[in-house]
């Protein structure tokens, strides 16, 4: 199918499409006239993509996941393990952001907040 017709479909714009293709997230072929043609597969594909940036997965996280995915035998056991390794991401920066805070906390009213905490 012709990017206007993937983007459509999977409600992106052309322009995303056209960025996913240039760092390898999305693959077409050109075409004799030079218009790309994608599989009918990818708009699936670029549907997770979306969801899972959503979820708070980068490009390169989703990137780097995407084969594994897609060879998985069990595509929502492979999920599921994605996704625990994520809250455990999600789970260590919550606890860095506690630590900051507390740690700013105890500069209020410190008469230069930029000193160590005494």
């Amino acid at each position: 199918m012709r990017i206007g017709e993937l983007a459509a479909q999977a409600g992106l714009t052309r322009d995303a499409i056209r960025f996913y293709e240039k760092i390898g997230l999305v693959t077409g072929r050109r075409l004799a006239n030079g218009y790309r043609d994608f599989p009918p597969e990818s708009v699936p594909w670029l549907q997770y993509v979306r969801t899972a940036q959503t979820l708070g997965f980068s490009l390169a996280e989703i990137a780097r996941t995407g084969k594994e995915l897609r060879d998985a035998p069990d595509t929502a056991e492979a999920l599921s393990a994605l996704f625990e390794e994520k809250i455990k991401v999600i789970d260590a920066r919550m606890a860095e952001l506690a630590a900051l805070r507390a740690d700013l906390d105890a500069r209020v009213g410190t008469g230069c907040p930029l000193q160590a905490a005494g």
